[in-house]
């Protein structure tokens, strides 16, 4: 029984360890990313999930900066 609790534990930890990032573009937008954003090498676009949930994609030319908050 005690495995149990400690994966349960473990899982619970690990979930809340996802980092919020900041992006800022070359216009001035900041945008909230939940999680680390990728970049897709093959369309040269930034994909990441914003703080509402949804999927979003904008050009790696357009990013002036991104920070871990």
């Amino acid at each position: 029984m005690k495995p149990w609790i400690i994966a349960a534990l473990c899982l619970f930890g690990l979930a809340g360890c996802s980092s919020e990032y900041i992006i800022t573009t070359t216009d001035g937008q900041m945008l909230t990313s939940d999680g680390k954003p990728e970049l897709d090498r093959d369309t040269g676009m930034l994909e990441f999930t914003d703080s509402e949930g949804r999927k979003q994609q904008i050009p790696q030319s357009s990013v002036k900066q991104m920070l871990e908050r």
